[in-house]
């Protein structure tokens, strides 16, 4: 979808400024590229800690391709833990904890199995949520912020075309050609900030909800499997947390948590 959306995006734009009777050449400026690319980049090295950008381009991998969270298998690899627990009881959970793949699950699990009870196990996992998601922001943030100073730099860019027309007012013909060109780099700063930096944090906040969702489902279905949960009701309770999109707070999974032995 990235780059379908930039394909459109960009070949819209292109597409008007031809029907226009504008040419390709006219906005084709490599002078202007430079200056807003590298003053941007320049500009978010200077706010931003080194770690949080090689994170940052770490994440661009996952701007252009996202990967589904398999929501629907989660369910039921919880549903047959649960299942598992309640016939042979929760250490019988071990050899299985050590060899599930995502690691959140696996760090939940592997407490259950360790005799943690409910409430030290939900603060332990709040934890590593609200961490994960600190992460996720600091790092929409520096696209963010990229696109704060794009747009700025352009105008810079501007400004410093303009001050070369100025040299040339002698020669009236090249003042108008001047001119489109040195506003060129007011175009590439507002476009990269807004077809590109912008929409990618906003790419990155949204990825980091859908694991925090994932996340809260895992440790709601662990919660049940430490309280021996019966695998049918808490298979509806999950159910209807993913289809009606139902976003448990911390607080509401420590007031459930006690409830679900109830269930049994």
């Amino acid at each position: 979808m990235t780059v379908a959306g930039l394909a459109i995006a960009i070949g819209g734009i292109i597409t008007g400024l031809v029907l226009e009777k504008g040419n390709i050449r006219d906005v084709a400026q490599y002078t202007a590229a430079l200056i807003v690319c590298c003053g941007t980049a320049g500009a978010v090295m200077v706010t931003t800690p080194k770690h949080i950008i090689k994170r940052a381009f770490g994440e661009l991998k996952h701007v252009f391709y996202h990967e589904s969270i398999p929501v629907e298998g989660q369910v039921e690899e919880l549903i047959s833990y649960v299942s598992m627990a309640r016939a042979n009881g929760v250490v019988s959970l071990e050899r299985q904890a050590e060899s599930v793949r995502d690691p959140f699950l696996r760090k939940a699990l592997s407490l259950a199995v360790d005799g943690s009870d409910t409430e030290a196990l939900v603060s332990t996992m709040e934890v590593h949520i609200e961490q994960c998601e600190a992460r996720a922001e600091e790092t929409a943030r520096v696209f963010e912020s990229g696109g704060g100073y794009a747009p700025t730099i352009g105008i810079i860019g501007a400004v410093l075309g303009l001050i070369q027309v100025m040299k040339n007012l002698s020669n009236i013909e090249e003042i108008g050609h001047g001119i489109a060109v040195a506003f060129v780099a007011t175009l590439y700063g507002v476009g990269l900030a807004n077809l590109f930096l912008l929409p990618a944090a906003g790419k990155i906040r949204h990825k980091a909800a859908a694991l925090r969702q994932s996340q809260e489902l895992m440790l709601l279905g662990v919660v049940g499997v430490i309280e021996g949960s019966n695998p049918h009701m808490l298979r509806q309770k999950l159910n209807a947390y993913l289809v009606e999109g139902q976003k448990k707070t911390p607080q509401r999974l420590r007031r459930a948590a006690p409830t679900m032995s109830n269930v049994a």
